[in-house]
C-alpha cells in the first residue's frame, strides 16, 4: 500500500537520493510515485513487484482470450485436443 508521506517524491529528490529510493522499494515493496512540476509522471517498482504485475496482466489476457473463444464457440473437445497434441509431439 502506498504511504503518501514517504512514497511520493519529486524528481529532484529522486535524482539526489537514487540509491536510497532503490533501497526503499526493495525493502518495503511499496512503489514510489515520481512527480514533476507537481504532477505524477512515473512509478518506481522493485523487480519482483513489476514481474508479478506483468505476469498478472498476461494471465488476464489469456483468460480474456479463452472467454472470448468460448463465447464464439471456438472450443475443442478434450479427446480431440489430446490427439492434436500427440500428433504434434510425435
Amino acid at each position: 500500500m502506498i504511504n503518501l508521506a514517504t512514497d511520493i517524491k519529486p524528481i529532484s529528490y529522486i535524482k539526489s537520493h537514487t540509491a536510497e529510493m532503490i533501497r526503499q522499494v526493495g525493502d518495503n515493496k511499496n512503489p514510489i510515485i515520481v512527480t514533476q512540476n507537481g504532477e505524477a509522471k512515473a512509478v518506481i517498482l522493485d523487480v519482483d513487484s513489476y514481474q508479478n504485475l506483468v505476469n498478472t496482466i498476461n494471465l488476464m489476457k489469456v483468460i480474456s482470450i479463452g472467454d472470448r473463444d468460448l463465447k464464439n464457440g471456438k472450443i475443442v473437445a478434450h479427446e480431440e485436443l489430446k490427439k492434436k497434441i500427440s500428433k504434434i509431439l510425435d
